[in-house]
């Protein structure tokens, strides 16, 4: 097939695919404009999540078989044109699944023992020991909301931890084993310390994690969240500390990451969140690293081979 890759993508992508007998073209900086003009002359197409694959978009993509997402979330993908014209849609959430979850770690860790802090301190000569006293892991419970890829390695990489590991999924059952414990959302609620969060953003999910959500947990507790920034905004975010539900937070992924676009509120509202000690960010690569960009490869086009074998 005859193949357009329109994002970055580790260059093993194009052995990969040749190896199949697949032609490979690769634009990684064409524009939305220019992939409406050449759409139509390909049966395949590898994306991240740089440009929307709207309705308008694929209805010139009259020849097309297959979209390969290099990633996992598919909010931005017309799901029900794909369906409707038997388009196949292969993702590849198990090649960065393992770089979430050791992400997701790192930074509750980081959060747990001021670690930014701690650094800059010493750096400057300020040696301060019990401003920089940390809170230990072990024996908390620890929350998920999504049991997916991403929830999964998350909860198998606890179990040196000495945690116990509850998760909730609405659409998934019988998934409990020997280091997560299936639960309903009363118990998450009533027994997290930590809550993780790892569903795929829709229109369910969207600002899913509310006020009236939070007041539900039972104790304070520390918020991760390495799946959609617009599952809980800034807003929510910050009522959460001032009514003393959250504890600390550690966010891979903000409701709007493009700084530029923020709306005054927006940017009032980020503004305050950021100026928080007990906050932790990162510029959503939890999924990000050396071998998850080549493993994602990997994924992609076994899936591809195996579909069209």
């Amino acid at each position: 097939m005859k193949i357009l890759i329109i994002d970055e993508m580790h260059p093993s992508i194009h052995s990969l695919l040749e190896k199949e007998g697949h032609l490979v073209d690769y634009r990684p900086e064409i524009t939305r404009k220019e992939i409406e003009a050449v759409i139509g002359n390909y049966e395949g197409m590898i994306i991240r999540s740089k440009t929307p694959m709207d309705k308008a978009l694929l209805e010139k993509a009259v020849g097309l078989k297959f979209i390969g997402r290099a990633g996992a979330g598919l909010d931005k993908i017309d799901l029900e044109y794909l369906e409707k014209k038997g388009i196949k849609l292969f993702t590849a959430a198990e090649g960065n699944r393992d770089a979430v979850g050791e992400h997701a770690i790192g930074m509750l860790l980081g959060l747990f023992n001021h670690l930014s802090q701690a650094d800059v301190q010493v750096r400057k000569g300020i040696w301060q020991r019990e401003e920089n006293r940390g809170e230990e892991l072990a024996g908390k419970t620890v929350g998920i909301i999504g049991y997916g890829n991403m929830g999964e390695s998350f909860a198998r990489k606890l179990r040196g931890f000495d945690v116990l590991v509850l998760a909730y999924d609405k659409y998934k059952k019988g998934f409990g084993n020997e280091y997560v414990e299936e639960v309903g959302f009363k118990r998450l609620v009533g027994e997290a310390d930590i809550l993780s969060l790892h569903v795929p953003l829709t229109d369910e999910t969207r600002n899913f994690i509310t006020p009236e959500v939070l007041e539900q947990f039972a104790k304070p507790i520390y918020l991760i969240n390495t799946a959609r920034g617009e599952i809980i905004s800034f807003d929510t975010i910050n009522e959460g500390f001032e009514r003393g539900i959250l504890k600390g937070a550690v966010l891979d992924v903000l409701e709007n990451e493009k700084f530029n676009s923020f709306t005054s509120a927006e940017r009032l509202a980020f503004e305050k969140l950021a100026s928080r000690e007990n906050v932790m960010f990162s510029p959503h690569v939890a999924g990000w690293t050396f071998q998850s960009y080549e493993k994602i490869n990997k994924v992609l086009v076994s899936k591809i081979v195996k579909a069209f074998k």
